[in-house]
């Protein structure tokens, strides 16, 4: 894979009341077609004070080499990944200098090198969240090919990629629908339907109105199964009903809220958790578990490291499953899935691409339900 930087147009602070980062030079007022211009624009994250700033870079327009399909990138999505390399909380000295943001995007092939058979000039795709996990159980090696923060960022105009890091696009969404499914649409869909084999009927604990959460929601209202969720604010708990939530539970008012969840269960408890919370949630999601029930172990948005209690899920037959997003293979039943239920995804609000600071300050506000999109 081709990786070229050029010189940086940096981003900078204005008042609350106007917009809350311009571009430098007025690039951004310049109509640029990046399908036909010898340069692209794209974002790179560059060391600050404390982790890294969005820098926007015009550089070199890539190439299709051999097995490789050059993406015009249409929309992006945020996750919470994306905040915790803008702050390198995952460590490492310069870790991300240079690398490109955003695990997730959707656009249109533009151009196709040789020996390309998977896709052809025009085809609506997605990026895979690991470029070169296909199928099958990952390797360390396919671990390693998660985009974002590398040349496999996506919030560039145009991406090359070998075309096995691609999927197509349910003919249904728009881009910014499809730029959203990536990687927390396809965690929900592993956690629930891979690893818990979700059914009909079934309770579903979801933690929190983030990404993962109301993909959870939406596919188990799909599925006929009748989701319960958690959050700190009743607003977006009302926002959770309109989606179809069986319950809700406000965890700030109610400290004790798995005692209300097994409750709206009639006693049962519910028979799958994705826990996002990890440290302060997964005490609370267990107690809350049915007999026989799976936990899918997914975030730390509370922190890493809990300790799992394993008496607790032998003695009621329960299992938990680490997981961390999926194959592409997981990524292509997802998306079937998703076509024959006619899903669409939950879109909280849209940016434009010279607003990608302002899309990480939304996301940090915490103040949103689905997903956050970057229109390119």
């Amino acid at each position: 894979m081709k990786k070229h930087f050029g010189e940086s147009v940096p981003l900078r602070r204005v008042g609350a009341a106007q917009v809350a980062w311009v571009l430098a030079l007025g690039i951004a007022s310049q109509p640029v077609s990046a399908e036909n211009a010898d340069t692209i624009r794209q974002y790179q994250f560059a060391p600050a004070t404390s982790g890294y700033q969005l820098v926007l870079k015009e550089v070199p327009r890539p190439e299709a080499g051999t097995g490789e399909v050059l993406v015009r990138i249409k929309a992006v999505s945020l996750n919470r990944r994306d905040l915790n390399m803008l702050h390198n909380d995952y460590g490492g000295e310069d870790a991300y200098s240079g690398g490109i943001p955003l695990s997730d995007g959707a656009g249109e092939v533009i151009d196709v090198g040789e020996n390309v058979t998977r896709f052809k000039v025009g085809d609506r795709v997605a990026g895979i969240f690991f470029e070169r996990w296909i199928e099958g159980p990952p390797s360390a090696g396919s671990l390693e090919s998660d985009r974002g923060g590398n040349p496999g960022g996506m919030l560039s105009e145009i991406i090359v990629t070998h075309e096995d890091g691609l999927v197509a696009v349910p003919e249904h969404l728009s881009y910014e629908e499809a730029a959203t499914l990536p990687c927390a649409a396809l965690t929900a869909w592993v956690g629930l339907f891979k690893r818990g084999h979700l059914q009909a009927g079934q309770y579903v604990l979801l933690e929190g109105t983030g990404g993962v959460s109301v993909f959870g929601l939406i596919f188990a209202v799909a599925t006929g199964a009748r989701p319960i969720i958690t959050s700190s604010r009743d607003e977006k708990l009302r926002r959770a009903m309109e989606l179809g939530a069986f319950g809700t539970a406000n965890y700030r008012k109610n400290p004790d809220w798995q005692i209300q969840v097994r409750e709206l269960t009639g006693g049962h408890g519910v028979d799958q958790v994705l826990d996002v919370g990890g440290r302060d949630t997964l005490g609370k999601a267990l107690e809350a578990l049915a007999y026989g029930g799976h936990i899918a172990l997914i975030g730390g948005l509370s922190g890493y490291g809990s300790d799992l209690p394993t008496d607790s899920l032998m003695w009621i037959n329960a299992t938990a499953s680490g997981v961390y997003v999926g194959s592409r293979a997981d990524f292509e039943a997802m998306n079937a899935f998703i076509s024959e239920h006619r899903i669409r995804p939950p879109i909280d609000r849209v940016f434009e691409f010279e607003q990608a600071r302002d899309a990480f300050d939304y996301m940090e506000s915490g103040g949103f339900v689905g997903k956050i999109v970057i229109r390119m």
